[in-house]
């Protein structure tokens, strides 16, 4: 399984950017793609995910700014990031359970600059 995460960067508060995560090795369509991200010295937290039938769940933090898309023919899970806030500043992840283990991708920085 394989995960690669691209899209972060700097970006201002109140702007806007969007990640992606391109997926190989598994049957991308019948999977759950999560986004998770980590803040320094903490745990890595879930910040959405999105079912293999498009159910789409949110952290209480993002709702309403954060929107999850997939596309099963390209496979890949995407994670558009709107109305950013300071405290959005962190590295994140993609991630899928597979055979019983979660899978994470190499991680992309999101840096919110006041």
């Amino acid at each position: 399984v394989q995960l690669q995460a691209s899209g972060g960067g700097l970006v201002q508060a109140g702007g806007s950017l969007r990640l992606s995560c391109d997926a190989s090795g598994i049957n991308f369509r019948l999977h759950t793609m999560s986004w998770y991200r980590q803040f320094p010295g903490k745990q890595r937290e879930l910040v959405a995910d999105i079912s293999n039938e498009g159910t789409r769940n949110y952290a209480d933090s993002v709702t309403g700014r954060f929107t999850i898309s997939r596309d099963n023919v390209r496979r890949t899970v995407a994670l558009q990031m709107s109305s950013l806030k300071i405290e959005d500043t962190a590295d994140y992840y993609c991630s899928v359970q597979y055979r019983g283990r979660r899978y994470w991708g190499q991680g992309t920085q999101v840096t919110v600059s006041s």
